[in-house]
């Protein structure tokens, strides 16, 4: 492996943009006089290429000349955004969609129920519980009652104990990543100071079977310390309760890899406990006998490049799989007999339908399918034979079944694009549903319309694509739409319910959603088609959603905007630099774009095995082609561009947004390209309505400003 090198620092000057005429599609432009931003161009020989970066200062977020930079960005942009027409019809709009009454779905422990709601007048979702189904409800956890203004509070993972008397729960300062893990006597409401446990990033607990201790991954709380070696030096520990978590014993030791990680399970009975190793591209399963003392931990599977989950019930491991098969089956594997010759395939994989989950409730398989991006739910016996599917309300979205091993009880969700969230109430034994809870958003979906669509690629694949617009919209090419694509991780996208878009449909504009490449729509293969080599494609099928669009004269490019974030973010900023011409906007959120030295950053090193890192030279080949920070390019008449990040944001670091700002300002003869700064603020947002509203304006504001949109009369 080529080591990177520093060569030259060539160049150290201060520019500033003044307001000039410069060319842009349909006629002149006034450049906005954007504030100062100085370039001093690092080049680094990698790999026999000069790799030019005239704003790596603004890598350093600390720097009080970064911070100063950020801040005059954001004022500079909050000026645009606040002159912006519509705003007033847009903020009350978005306002009566968004503060409604919201519940999750519930899960129950013990006879106690614990589920989430968010009253129509709260900032935050509070955590309650009840006994029984219709008990008084108790509040358990209100982030809004935690949160001051200097320093906002989001709840994070909430797992109540097999009997539900104990609550474990992580708070999130700013709605970042790193967290507090809490426990909580549910009868009382108050938290147990000792089982405290600080400087936590995904640390996955797991209840042991009789309530009094819990497995978690911890990674060293030390400031000085890189996120790369903080992750590197993650492993299994177990906690018992009322015990100091500084002598907590390690039960399985760090990988001391920051590209791969660590998490445990249990199962419910007490009898076994798993350690999951891996990246978002394969893991490896390790188990052992919590009965016997001092037992070793043994190899389920490893070495094997797929996926693999596992739920123990009743001494079997039931497994879900891409072993094999991309579209995942589920497996059952005696673990006194654990190797994999032995497993006995007990679902197999479907023609065409994407297995995403598998789960043991009420003593029977809950399967939940994707079929062509749509939702289907179906129960098995533990053998794998068909008992039954439930019934959905219709074509749309669920997160699938919630329940547990020993009882017939499971509460399930769906939406869809014109569907708000329902939430039902069923038993795998019996079957039938009762409505439990339902969310009404003041919204008219019947002059609305859900289209799916299939349109080719660059190289022929069909994609799916997801249209949302008026019964009478016109194909003249007259439609505003916004088209939104991720492309990444095996997440896939199914049309669930959005309310924040009725405005935009109101305004009369159209929506579509990509099921790109990368995604998990049709399987680990359709995923594998969208990483590491194959990125472009991803990008490529983008681009042929929006030349479809175009050609089914739905659309124009001056009417055309698109919006991703995280990947997504990567996504339309690719796109922005490879067809600048076939949009008037865009809207890139809290994204990847220097995509030479994302993995020295944040989560960097976790996401290799999806994008590949340019430490490696064939990896960097394919890096470079594409990397949306170095394909800016002067005296293109790029689309307008509103950059969307967040201050705290400790997932995918700030500084992309902020590099790529500098970069398209001092290039582009095209559309305004404005920094907009989330105060407060992870990966996610700030985890409240009014902040989500007050983000969704500008957004909405500005996609309506470039596209020529008004508020309906």
């Amino acid at each position: 492996m080529r080591r990177l090198l520093v060569l030259l620092l060539v160049v150290a000057t201060t520019l500033t943009l003044p307001a000039v005429r410069a060319g842009a599609r349909g006629g002149e432009a006034l450049r906005p006089a954007y504030p100062p931003t100085r370039v001093h161009d690092v080049v680094e020989h990698l790999h026999g290429v000069d790799v030019h970066d005239p704003y790596r200062w603004l890598e350093d977020g600390a720097a009080p000349e970064v911070q100063q930079w950020a801040k005059d960005q954001n004022d500079f942009a909050r000026r645009r955004l606040d002159a912006l027409p519509g705003r007033d019809w847009l903020a009350k709009r978005l306002h009566d969609v968004s503060y409604v009454d919201s519940v999750g779905v519930p899960r129950r422990e013990g006879n106690r129920l614990f589920y989430l709601h968010r009253k129509a007048d709260q900032e935050k979702a509070v955590l309650y519980w009840r006994s029984g189904t219709n008990g008084v409800d108790h509040v358990l956890v209100d982030p809004g009652a935690l949160s001051t203004a200097a320093v906002p509070v989001s709840l994070g993972e909430w797992i109540p104990s097999h009997d539900g008397r104990k609550l474990l729960y992580s708070l999130h300062e700013n709605n970042a990543d790193e967290a507090t893990l809490l426990v909580k006597d549910v009868a009382t409401g108050k938290d147990r100071a000792v089982d405290r446990i600080t400087g936590l990033r995904s640390a996955s607990p797991a209840w042991d079977a009789a309530g009094d201790g819990f497995y978690y991954t911890w990674m060293p709380n030390d400031p000085n310390l890189s996120p790369a070696d903080r992750a590197a030096r993650a492993e299994i520990r177990f906690h018992l309760l009322g015990a100091d978590p500084a002598h907590d014993k390690a039960l399985r030791p760090a990988v001391g890899d920051p590209n791969e990680y660590v998490g445990a399970s249990a199962s419910r009975d007490g009898h076994w406990l798993f350690a999951f190793v891996g990246t978002f591209a394969r893991n490896d399963v390790y188990y052992k006998d919590l009965r016997l003392r001092n037992a070793p931990w043994r190899t389920l599977v490893a070495g094997v490049a797929a996926n693999f989950s596992v739920e123990a019930w009743k001494d079997r491991f039931y497994i879900r799989t891409d072993d094999g098969a991309s579209r995942y089956r589920v497996l059952r594997a005696d673990p006194s007999v654990p190797e994999r010759s032995r497993w006995k395939e007990i679902v197999p994989e479907a023609a065409d339908a994407v297995l995403q989950d598998a789960s043991v409730i009420g003593g029977r398989l809950a399967l939940t399918y994707l079929r062509n991006a749509a939702t289907e739910l179906e129960i098995r016996a533990l053998d794998g034979r068909p008992l039954r599917t439930v019934k959905l309300p219709g074509i749309g979205s669920s997160s699938g079944l919630v329940g547990t091993p020993d009882r017939h009880e499971a509460f399930y969700d769906f939406s869809s694009f014109t569907q708000p969230p329902e939430i039902w109430r069923t038993s795998v034994a019996g079957g039938g549903a009762r409505l439990w809870a339902e969310k009404k958003v003041p919204i008219d979906p019947k002059p609305y319309v859900v289209e799916q669509a299939f349109y080719p690629s660059k190289d022929g694949t069909k994609i799916p694509m997801f249209l949302v617009h008026r019964k009478d919209a016109p194909k003249n090419g007259s439609t505003p739409f916004l088209l939104w694509g991720y492309g990444g991780f095996n997440l896939s996208w199914p049309p669930e319910f959005w309310a924040q878009l009725y405005p935009w449909l109101e305004a009369g504009g159209g929506y579509a959603l990509a099921n790109i490449r990368g995604g998990g729509e049709y399987g680990e293969d359709w995923h594998k088609a969208g990483e590491l080599g194959k990125k472009q494609n991803v990008f490529d099928d983008f681009i042929a959603a929006g030349e479809y669009l175009v050609k089914e004269g739905w659309t124009k490019p001056e009417r055309l905007a698109i919006q991703g974030g995280s990947n997504g973010g990567l996504l339309v900023g690719a796109v922005l630099t490879q067809r600048p011409d076939l949009f008037k906007a865009v809207i890139c959120e809290v994204p990847l774009l220097d995509m030479v030295r994302y993995h020295r950053f944040g989560n960097g090193p976790a996401w290799v095995s999806e994008y590949g890192s340019a430490d490696n030279e064939a990896d960097f080949r394919w890096l470079y082609a594409y990397s949306p920070y170095h394909h800016v390019r002067a005296g293109i008449a790029y689309p307008a561009v509103l950059m969307a990040s967040s201050d705290s944001d400790d997932r995918v670091d700030p500084l992309h947004a902020r590099k790529m700002t500098a970069a398209l300002q001092a290039a582009s003869t095209g559309g305004p390209v404005l920094l907009r700064i989330e105060a407060h603020a992870g990966h996610g947002g700030a985890g409240q309505v009014s902040s989500a509203v007050a983000e969704d304006v500008d957004l909405d504001a500005f996609l309506f400003d470039q596209l020529g949109m008004r508020p309906p009369a």
